[in-house]
This record gives C-alpha cells, sequence and structure tokens, in this order.
C-alpha cells in the first residue's frame, strides 16, 4: 500500500512538470584530445585493447593512460595551493550548483588576451540578475568552437608556453568573485583559467586558496541559458589528485531560454523507469 502512495504521488508531481532540458559540456577523450602544450607526449591514448571471442562469447576492454590535466577536467585547489583539498577530498556539493554562464565571445573574437573581470560580471548581473551566492561559474569565451584543433585554441603551432593566446579570468575578476559572490567554482572554455599569456598563473592561485576548484576545457556553453540551468560537475575520484577527467553536464526546465542542440526528457519519459525500479525493489 505505501508503495502504490508513492506512485500515485509521482504521478501528481509529474502533471505539472514541465520538460527536463539536459546538455553535455564535455569533450571526449580520444586521440585528438588536447593537453598543456607541455604534457602533449602523456596525453589520452589506449595502450592496450583486448577483444576476445565473438557472438555469445564476445568481450572487450581497453586499458588507457593520460596525464590529470587535458580534455575537459577538474583543477582541484592542491594543483596551485599547498595544503589544500585534493580531487578525492572535494564534496560532491562544491561541484553542484545553480549555473551562471558570462559570455564574453563577442569582446573575445577581437582580442585573443580577453581578460575577463568585475565589469563582465556587473554587465551580466544588469541582464540576467544578481549571481547568487554558492553559484557555479562557467566563462563562455567561444573558444570551444577551435577544439580539438590546437593552434587555434592555443594561439600557436608552437609548444611555448610563453607565446599562448586565449582569454582567461583576471586575478581581480577571480577575487571579486570570492568577496562578492562567494561561488562554489568557476570554470572555463579554455585551456586554462588564466589567460594564455599568464606566467604566474594568479587567478588559479587566488581561487584554489579558498579551496575553490576550476573546471577548464568546457564545452557546448553555447547551449545553457545565462541562468536558470543547474549544472553537475562530477570527476573522476582520483584520491590524491591533483586533477581528473570531467564528465559536466547542465540541466534547466524547459521554460527556461536556451539555445542549440540538447537532449529534452519529459518526466512522463522517464516515469515508468522510475515505477519498475522502485516497485521492483
Amino acid at each position: 500500500m505505501e508503495k502504490l502512495y508513492v506512485v500515485l504521488l509521482l504521478a501528481f508531481i509529474g502533471s505539472g512538470y514541465s520538460a527536463l532540458q539536459v546538455a553535455d559540456l564535455t569533450h571526449s577523450f580520444d586521440n585528438t584530445t588536447l593537453y598543456w602544450p607541455t604534457a602533449m607526449a602523456d596525453r589520452f591514448r589506449f595502450y592496450k585493447k583486448i577483444v576476445h571471442g565473438k557472438g555469445p562469447t564476445f568481450y572487450s576492454m581497453n586499458m588507457f593512460c593520460a596525464a590529470e590535466h587535458g580534455g575537459t577536467h577538474l583543477d582541484a585547489p592542491i594543483h596551485f595551493a599547498e595544503g589544500k583539498k585534493t580531487v578525492g577530498q572535494i564534496h560532491i556539493t562544491d561541484l553542484i550548483g545553480n549555473l551562471s554562464v558570462i559570455d564574453v565571445k563577442q569582446k573575445s573574437s577581437t582580442n585573443p588576451d580577453y581578460l575577463i573581470g568585475e565589469p563582465d560580471f556587473i554587465e551580466y548581473e544588469k541582464r540576467n540578475g544578481k549571481i547568487n551566492d554558492g553559484s557555479i561559474i562557467l566563462l563562455n569565451s567561444g573558444w570551444s568552437k577551435y577544439w580539438p584543433n590546437a593552434t587555434l585554441y592555443y594561439g600557436t603551432a608552437s609548444n611555448d608556453t610563453t607565446i599562448l593566446h586565449f582569454p582567461g579570468l583576471s586575478p581581480a575578476g577571480a577575487r571579486w568573485l570570492i568577496d562578492n559572490r562567494k561561488v562554489k567554482a568557476v570554470g572555463i572554455d579554455t585551456a586554462s583559467i588564466d589567460y594564455g599569456q599568464s606566467q604566474d598563473f594568479q587567478a588559479h592561485r587566488i581561487l584554489m586558496a579558498q579551496n575553490i576548484p576550476v573546471f577548464e576545457n568546457v564545452a557546448n556553453l553555447d547551449i545553457v541559458p545565462a541562468k536558470g540551468a543547474i549544472v553537475y560537475a562530477l570527476p573522476m575520484k582520483i584520491g590524491e589528485g591533483t586533477g581528473a577527467p570531467l564528465r559536466i553536464i547542465a540541466t534547466w526546465d524547459d521554460s527556461v531560454k536556451s539555445s542549440g542542440p540538447h537532449i529534452s526528457l519529459s518526466f512522463f519519459a522517464i516515469l515508468p523507469g522510475i515505477l519498475l525500479a522502485f516497485l521492483s525493489s
């Protein structure tokens, strides 16, 4: 009888539930995945592939290796702040939150060394309302369109890190987010939260000194609404990792405006699976 009540409750909730929109903000890991120019030798690769049997006896498996910091990935605070959290120590609630997408594509299109800062956040809030405390900020510079062309993405064909050119968060912008908006995490669609010309990585250091993780090489930010989505950024849980591959998605109600291809999940499309799992338990 108790299960029947739960089923009826779910049906009641679903009667007023809008379709859920889902967007994948992750670049696939494969032999085109970009890593920091000095770490390309340690890029993602399968070093062994096993295929056994056919038909009813078939199975396959791969073995891979990769540096922590490449592709769509998380930087743990320990990456640039001694004694701060490793990947395994980041609480799961700090990787899920209200999403604010700061769009600076137009400014970045004319200045590949554009530094994102307080004026961009103030402009965003004039259009979308205040960034909520505890939000996750994703910076949309438009650089994802260059993936996986290394020359365009890094602004050079060289692995000389002194001549990289791509946008990033300014140190002052990092401080503003910490002091004024109490953010959980900050991400960007470039190779680094610091802009390409940075040699001291101050945006990293400022954020990570406060145990704020960073997401880099994020994809598909044009799909996601500027405000109103929830982001889920779940890394491979490497206990002592300074970074890890990241699967990051955003979800939002279909009443929130967005653009681009994404998946729409009706409550009633997923309700049978929920009920089946529940009733068979």
